[in-house]
């Protein structure tokens, strides 16, 4: 596939200035990948209503774009045999499950696949609660299952980053956004991501802005609520510190490109491998998927810490095929890759919106735009 032409550059970027002259949000960034190499990097707007100019090194919240960076830890582990995708969970944290229950029957690819049955539990409503750890670990072992393991396809919002989180470090003896950054986030340079701010870190974050929506679809109590409300309490540098690997994850568009341009290329990226090309298949493959999601009440098709094209609602453009796989946070961001052209894009934004129209909406204008201008240049 050819790289993008000044003219299809120039047309892309006068379509992500229209995205900000018109209001969608205060501040974004838009990077993209050809096979290896960075096409674009684009930042306009300001990090707030009354921020600074936004710059391709401004980090943002990046909500559920998190969880597949939490994943490809627990995916680095699997590479190193030290975990299966079908080991249980109590195989390597006991106090998960009482042993002989329906709860210890739940599965490695079962969490990465958001069939476990544990897609909702009382923590999800404390985010109060999220700094700490071990209180959240400790609710997640006295929490019910919510449908039979392996039965329902239901998007596990919260609870996916904490079961991979905890696996993690129950595995690798150390915390996810530790091995995060050993395993992914600095083997491909990623400098300006992270799983949460580390105490050294500046809490220099965009504020995030819940926007009024312009032509809902949906009521806003339908399923995961408000926008504006479930976003409020990461504007709080509380928050901001925190683990929370299905949704605190802090970062650029740039290092999301990156991170899916090497997945694209089966793990490997301009001589640097973070995982098998083996294990990219097994994480990026169609393992479970549903006209209705449990939680999310829409089609959705999941790998095992990604989620797919081919359903109406992907956010991954209106031309992209069903192999193309990535994942999107909560109205504002959005990663995919495509590995048979080599394409890698991300979006992200402070302005949040409503996810099941006006952020589908903005980010496929931009994927087509991007998808047709190296189509032509073809």
């Amino acid at each position: 596939m050819s790289r993008l032409e000044p003219a299809a550059r120039e047309r892309i970027a006068a379509l992500f200035d229209r995205h900000l002259e018109v209001g969608l949000h205060h501040g974004a960034q838009l990077a993209a990948f050809v096979d290896g190499e960075q096409v674009l990097d684009l930042a306009g707007g300001t990090t707030g209503p009354d921020g600074g100019e936004t710059t391709p090194e401004t980090r943002h919240v990046l909500f559920s774009s998190t969880k597949p960076y939490a994943a490809a830890a627990l995916h680095a582990l699997v590479d190193d045999g030290a975990l299966a995708y079908d080991d249980r969970v109590v195989d390597h944290w006991p106090e998960f499950a009482d042993e002989g229950s329906e709860k210890a029957a739940v599965t490695v690819r079962q969490v990465l696949s958001h069939t476990a049955g544990l897609q909702r539990s009382d923590l999800d409503d404390r985010p109060d609660l999220w700094p700490d750890w071990e209180r959240v670990i400790e609710g997640l072992e006295d929490a019910d299952l919510v449908s039979t393991p392996g039965e329902q396809v239901a998007y596990h919002a919260l609870t996916f980053g904490w079961l991979v989180g905890e696996l993690v470090r129950r595995v690798a003896g150390r915390r996810v956004e530790t091995v995060a950054a050993e395993r992914v986030f600095d083997p491909l340079g990623m400098a300006d991501t992270g799983i949460g701010l580390r105490e050294h870190e500046p809490d220099d974050v965009a504020t995030l802005v819940g926007f009024d929506a312009f032509d809902r679809c949906r009521d806003p109590d339908e399923g995961l609520g408000d926008n504006a409300a479930v976003a409020a309490p990461f504007n709080t540098e509380a928050i901001h510190r925190a683990v929370v690997p299905a949704a605190n994850g802090i970062g650029t568009a740039r290092d999301m490109a990156r991170f899916y341009a090497c997945l694209a290329n089966g793990g490997e990226l301009g001589g640097t491998r973070i995982l098998s090309a083996s294990t990219v298949d097994a994480m990026t493959a169609l393992e479970a998927e549903t006209d209705d999601d449990g939680t999310l009440s829409r089609p959705r098709r999941y790998g095992l810490g990604v989620y797919k094209g081919g359903t109406a609602a992907t956010p991954f453009g209106s031309l992209a095929p069903d192999r193309v796989f990535g994942h999107a946070g909560l109205g504002s961001s959005v990663g995919w890759a495509d590995p048979e052209t080599g394409v890698a894009l991300s979006y992200v934004t402070n302005g949040v919106r409503d996810g099941s129209y006006e952020h589908v909406a903005r980010v496929n204008a931009l994927a087509d735009a991007v998808r047709l201008a190296l189509s032509d240049g073809a």
